[in-house]
């Protein structure tokens, strides 16, 4: 008697979020890497205060983040061009997981060490999956509504990073332990999100960990420069306020209040963000010239606030940089992310933030390292001279790469 197996029955298929939820997502993960690449930044006094270590050492904190997230894109950079962005994605919020973890159990500097190096790691592998996925899953497939998004989620992530650890730390219990606790469940909820998202990325290989020279495809190297340039000058005035810029608000606001000496990276950020809402649409070379300028007016005010005991105008030039960091930065950005092919995605975007990690790091480190010397006031006031001066430069550069107007005659 002969007798017949049932076929296997097929498997179900995955659920899977809708790609607007998945832009969604992948947009909220690149605002959450910025949120926590800003919530120590309030806490550094604190910690100064209990481990007892110079602005160099602090600094060199600092540094050791901008360093993991280099060294994860020149290891990692196009990895999810091979692997996919889910696993990538999935890896990097995992590692968030138990950096925040790390934060929570610090005990000494050489916590710290360790939690900034493996969150620069993870935050390096996320920006670069997670800015190429938003391109693959916009549901326009609109590059320039992608650069916005990122711009956006960049900035505001940064600007609600200080501000909630800022506010936690001056009225909560436990100011060492709460605000990575919040990180926990924001990165918790993110990689539930990741387990459901769809996959963009159609053929797969297996990925290469192998260090890689950033290659920009010759169609993408005039817009990539204008990005860069916009970068640079917008990140460097980031990398000066997350390392220093606490501490001379607290300086000229004579407070001790971390929500009073917090609010300036707030103020930076969240202009930053505003600002690139209300000029999303500028032509690209224009966000970067015009960007560029009023970061370089905003730093010339924030180098007279030091040179005058000014809190006024260190507000002041916190807001108008801001501004000017914001559209700087989108402008860049934008032209940057219609010009990239798709199969180059992750390898661009990870080059681009290369740049932008350098531009953050470099500047900050240097400080740190003349601070003890020079004192508070007088290092930003000779690097803010520099990055002002800087900043305009990359407007004149930013103007030349303007679109030559052809007039028509009858």
């Amino acid at each position: 008697m002969s007798s017949h197996r049932p076929p296997p029955p097929e498997a179900a298929p995955r659920r899977t979020l809708s790609p607007r939820l998945a832009y969604a997502l992948v947009a909220a993960v690149i605002g959450l890497a910025l949120f926590a690449s800003s919530t120590p930044s309030p806490l550094y006094a604190t910690y100064r205060e209990l481990w007892d270590f110079s602005s160099v050492v602090l600094t060199l904190i600092y540094a050791t983040y901008a360093f993991g997230v280099l060294l994860a894109l020149l290891l990692a950079g196009r990895v999810s061009d091979d692997w996919g962005r889910r696993p990538v994605l999935l890896v990097a919020l995992g590692a968030l997981l138990v950096t925040s973890v790390a934060f929570m159990l610090a005990s000494s500097v050489t916590w710290l060490f360790v939690a900034r190096g493996l969150q620069g790691i993870a935050t390096g592998l996320a920006l670069g999956a997670a800015s190429a996925a938003l391109l693959d899953l916009h549901p326009r497939r609109d590059p320039a509504g992608v650069g916005l998004t990122n711009g956006v989620v960049s900035a505001g992530g940064m600007a609600l990073g200080v501000l909630l650890s800022s506010a936690l730390v001056e009225f909560a219990p436990a100011p060492r332990v709460l605000p990575y606790v919040a990180l926990f469940v924001l990165f918790a909820i993110a990689f539930v999100g990741a387990l459901l998202m769809p996959e963009p990325v159609t053929h797969r290989s297996r990925p290469r960990l192998t260090p890689q020279r950033p290659s920009i495809p010759p169609a993408v190297r005039r817009p990539f420069l204008l990005a860069a340039l916009g970068v640079i000058s917008s990140w460097s005035i980031g990398g000066l306020f997350l390392s220093l810029g606490p501490q001379l608000s607290a300086t000229l606001f004579n407070t001790n209040d971390h929500l009073v000496a917090g609010l300036s990276i707030f103020a930076l950020a969240g202009s930053g963000a505003l600002a690139q809402l209300l000029f999303g649409r500028t032509a690209p070379w224009a966000g970067a010239a015009y960007g560029s300028l009023a970061l370089s007016l905003g730093m010339l005010l924030i180098v007279a606030s030091a040179a005058t005991d000014s809190p006024a105008l260190f507000a002041i030039g916190a807001v108008v940089g801001g501004g000017g960091f914001g559209v700087a930065f989108l402008g860049g950005l934008r032209a940057l992310s219609v010009a990239i092919p798709p199969d180059h995605r992750a390898s661009v975007m990870s080059a681009f933030y290369i740049v932008a990690y350098t531009a953050i790091s470099v500047p900050a480190i240097i400080a740190g390292a003349v601070v003890g010397t020079l004192g508070l006031k007088t290092t930003f006031e000779i690097f803010g001279s520099v990055i002002a001066a800087l900043a305009l430069v990359v407007a004149f550069e930013a103007w030349r790469t303007r679109p030559a107007v052809r007039l028509a005659f009858a």
